[in-house]
């Protein structure tokens, strides 16, 4: 398994100009209050690369002024104490087992290390340090890569700093064989667990009630980890694209907006489906959730490489635009950006929006993104989403939720059981 890891260290070094590092932080889970922290999750760049799921880590990879590569993990030291507490810590064999990577050293020595490293390359040209830099929102707090940064320009400004984010993005953005093998176990697991869901829902159920249920079908297979908050909304709070309450009592003739997935070996599915809570569909409620499916279904048969999620979008909207005086919704100078304000797709991997910059955008074989085509009617307490992924082919598509149930009949039918 470590050489899949291997390979991908080798492709991001590929072009780059000696001398030069590429440093990757697993991370540190933040501190919640007094000793407690929150639960660590793994930077996800550092796991792609060396396949490692532990705290306070760091990879080095280096080019010579030669071209050569050299590969250096840094891990903590093991800890006799704190494994009576906590567990463990990983063993310098465990880490190279796992990653490939045959030198490891004691964290400790990576400020000592660096600065060897940067004054062993004076004279040799520009030394560039490359980090993810990555920035979502413009207050969130400094990632370890940030630090760095700011501390190479303070001690050694002529260090230049290159982002890495663009490179792990255009690497990320195509799957492996083994990537698409971890996804389908996940779709199937949430497979699985949409069913007990549907099949437990009753008139006047809460929907913390039902994401329980969900969550009981996850554990039941061994599944922990879910790839992103779920959302369960029944009746008006549908309308909410990111509703997460979900403590709320879905009445006798509402349906319910369930957005969630499992994540397996860090893969993730992002699945949405709607039903309704007592099993049967009204004919209104019938009539919007048919227009969403035939707008999914537009789209997945048409997505191809070469197209753009825009494009993809557009035929969403060019559809819904074919269907809004049938629906009765072409009221009040409404447009469908009325009804309808997302986008059809994203692409999802190891995140569920997963790492994209503006060129993976385009389509290309190999590439996972959604397909979740919503219609949401606020006056009408109504909210439709329907969500599969699909992995883009040579010539078109595969759909990897193709057993999770969506029409109309197939919900009745198994709600009925």
């Amino acid at each position: 398994m470590n050489s899949i890891f291997k390979a991908r260290r080798e492709k991001i070094m590929e072009g780059k100009q000696g001398p030069c590092m590429v440093c990757i932080f697993s991370g540190n889970p933040p501190m919640r209050s007094l000793d407690e922290s929150y639960p660590f999750c793994v930077d996800r760049n550092f796991f792609y690369l060396t396949g490692i799921e532990k705290e306070n880590m760091i990879l080095v990879m280096r080019k010579t002024y030669s071209g050569d590569v050299v590969e250096t993990l840094y891990i903590e030291p093991y800890d006799e104490v704190l494994a009576k507490w906590v567990g463990p810590r990983m063993r310098a064999a465990e880490a190279t087992e796992i990653s490939g990577v045959e030198s490891i050293r004691d964290i400790g020595e990576f400020d000592s290390d660096l600065n060897r490293i940067i004054e062993g390359n004076r004279g040799l040209g520009k030394f560039s340090a490359y980090l993810d830099l990555w920035r979502y929102r413009l207050n969130q707090a400094d990632t370890p890569a940030h630090t760095l940064a700011a501390k190479l320009q303070q001690r050694y400004p002529a260090v230049a700093i290159e982002e890495i984010h663009g490179d792990m993005a255009a690497l990320r953005a195509v799957k492996s064989e083994e990537e698409i093998a971890f996804m389908r176990k996940a779709q199937e697991a949430t497979r699985i667990s949409i069913e007990a869901m549907m099949k437990h829902a009753y008139p006047g159920v809460n929907e913390s009630e039902l994401e329980g249920a969900f969550e009981f079908a996850m554990l039941k297979q061994g599944v922990r980890q879910h790839a992103f908050p779920s959302i369960v909304a029944g009746g008006p709070r549908a309308t909410t694209l990111h509703y997460g309450e979900n403590n709320c009592v879905v009445e006798d003739g509402q349906m319910v907006l369930i957005d969630l997935g499992c994540a397996v070996g860090n893969y993730c599915a992002d699945i949405s489906r709607t039903f309704p809570v007592n099993g049967k569909f009204t004919e209104r409620q019938k009539e919007i959730y048919n227009t969403v499916l035939e707008a999914q279904r537009i789209v997945i048969e048409n997505a191809k490489p070469g197209l753009t999620m825009r494009q993809l979008n557009q035929m969403v909207v060019d559809y819904y635009e074919t269907r809004l005086d049938d629906l009765g919704l072409r009221k009040d100078g409404r447009t469908v950006r009325d009804y309808y304000y997302h986008s059809v797709s994203h692409s999802l991997g190891l995140d569920t929006h997963d790492i994209c910059t503006e060129r993976e955008r385009v389509l290309k074989p190999g590439m996972v993104i959604t397909v979740e085509p919503g219609m949401y009617i606020a006056e009408e307490g109504i909210g439709v989403r329907i969500e599969n992924d699909v992995m883009i082919t040579e010539d078109g598509c595969i759909d990897l939720s193709a057993d999770i149930l969506k029409t109309v009949e197939d919900i009745e039918a198994l709600m009925a059981k």
